[in-house]
């Protein structure tokens, strides 16, 4: 038996001999040589495999053989195929962190094109013909929407990769070697296993917790105000809630308690919510405009959060206090790039010209349930067949991305049931499609929740999910 395993493996080529194949040679303009070695060398490793188990034998690995440029030229396209590739998000959660938060919008996409086209002004001041600094490129702009502009300079703004850097970079400046206050109630984690008494650790301050789980009085601030406090940190409970028995002073009183010891608050706000929730049904969620107008002498948040734009963090508050940050080593580490600018600028003018509805995750947002109901009806209708069972369902869409915990809205979906196929494998056959569609698998049924799906993308979609379920 040993002996027929043997012959088999000596006709298998080596990688030169596969290599000076016309049909391998010919694939050259899909890889360079070396990559195209490594695949004919991971296809050849494949097949002694099916040889050593038994899988293939003389007649077979011949049929193979025959066609070993097909199977190179397979590997090879494997190796050379993004990894970040496009998902529709059919969870009914729109600000989903894994499938990377919130979609742009066409004015953003196209902002980003224009400018990763060619050169920019980056650090340009074409009018001056001089060096310039990237830090100030959308300042004024999110200073104008935020409607501070008219404040005599009082207030600045900078942005950094992300609202994390941004924590990050406050407390390193304002607050290194010294103690900031910060309640036992905000001490978050945050996704990834980030936790705010980590950063604060990192960042070279000393946490001084006060108050309980639950309940935090301004007198507890009050009572841990000593000569090594630098900083009152709020922080934004970002993905949970508590209920009950609690307390927590507002951000007015503990401004007030700033004021009187001389010690400046930083309002970790997070989302950059600029639109009224509760005009969908989502009351409570904190103001990034009001949190500026408190009087904090920072205030941070997030561009891919409910601001609807890329990732970043936005640092806004006193001129003084920003400029610290921007004079701190860390904010050049910290600096987004052409394309981050381009796409913020978009976002923060679409809500200057009163255009916020063509952001996805404002009109998401503020899509009713029955519109939704309607599409769904569509989706039905187009997927229904004998093997296939689609209909509609109610639910409930969320937030997601660390805002709005224990709040949701309502939803449709189109529910699957596909048969010889449990949710699960058919939920996998749905990733498996290009584009990967990702819904909720739930009692039996795959559930496809529509308000984070693109209208636009519908009869595209309905034909994905069609020759997924056809896929043998």
């Amino acid at each position: 038996m040993a002996s027929d395993v043997n012959a088999v493996y000596r006709r298998l080529p080596s990688v030169a001999e596969v290599l000076e194949l016309d049909e391998v040679d010919g694939l050259r303009g899909l890889g360079s040589r070396e990559l195209i070695a490594e695949s004919a060398r991971s296809v050849l490793a494949l097949l002694r495999d099916r040889v050593r188990v038994g899988e293939l034998d003389a007649e077979a690995l011949d049929e193979c053989l025959a066609g070993i440029a097909e199977l190179v030229r397979q590997q090879l396209a494997e190796r050379t195929r993004p990894q970040l590739r496009r998902v529709v998000n059919a969870t009914g959660v729109i600000l989903q962190t894994n499938l990377g938060r919130a979609p742009l919008s066409e004015a953003a996409i196209a902002r980003i094109a224009e400018v990763a086209r060619g050169y920019c002004n980056l650090e340009f001041d074409v009018e001056a013909g001089a060096r310039s600094r990237r830090d100030v490129l959308v300042e004024d702009l999110i200073l104008r929407v935020l409607g501070v502009t008219e404040e005599g300079g009082r207030y600045a703004a900078a942005v950094v990769n992300n609202c994390a850097a941004a924590t990050f970079l406050a407390l390193n400046t304002m607050a290194e070697g010294g103690e900031v206050i910060v309640s036992r109630g905000e001490l978050v984690e945050i996704g990834g296993g980030f936790r705010i008494p980590e950063i604060l650790s990192k960042s070279g301050a000393v946490l001084r917790e006060v108050g309980t789980t639950n309940k935090t009085r301004v007198s507890d601030y009050a009572a841990a105000i000593g000569p090594a406090t630098r900083l009152i940190l709020r922080v934004h409970r970002s993905n949970f809630e508590i209920r009950g028995f609690t307390e927590q002073p507002s951000m007015e009183e503990l401004i007030s308690l700033g004021r009187e010891a001389g010690v400046p608050v930083f309002d970790d706000q997070g989302t950059g919510c600029l639109v009224d929730l509760a005009e969908v049904g989502l009351p409570g969620e904190a103001s990034w405009s009001r949190s500026v107008r408190s009087g904090a002498a920072l205030v941070a948040c997030s561009g891919d959060k409910l601001l609807g734009g890329p990732q970043c963090g936005i640092l806004l508050g006193s001129a003084a206090a920003v400029q610290r940050t921007r004079a701190n080593p860390l904010f050049r580490a910290l600096r987004v790039d052409k394309l981050t600018y381009a796409a913020l600028e978009a976002t923060l003018q679409a809500y200057l010209v009163g255009r916020e509805g063509d952001l996805p995750v404002v009109a998401m947002l503020r899509m009713p349930a029955e519109a939704v109901r309607v599409r769904c009806r569509r989706w039905v209708e187009a997927l229904q067949s004998e093997r296939l069972q689609a209909e509609v369902v109610e639910t409930r869409s969320v937030v997601g991305g660390g805002t709005t915990p224990g709040a949701s809205l309502p939803s449709f979906a189109v529910a699957l049931r596909c048969a010889g196929l449990s949710d699960d494998a058919l939920a996998r056959r749905l990733r498996g499609s290009r584009p990967a569609v990702v819904g909720r698998a739930s009692e039996g049924r795959v559930l496809l929740d529509l308000r984070t799906v693109a209208e636009a993308d519908d009869e595209e979609l309905i034909g994905v999910v069609r020759g997924a379920l056809d896929a043998s």
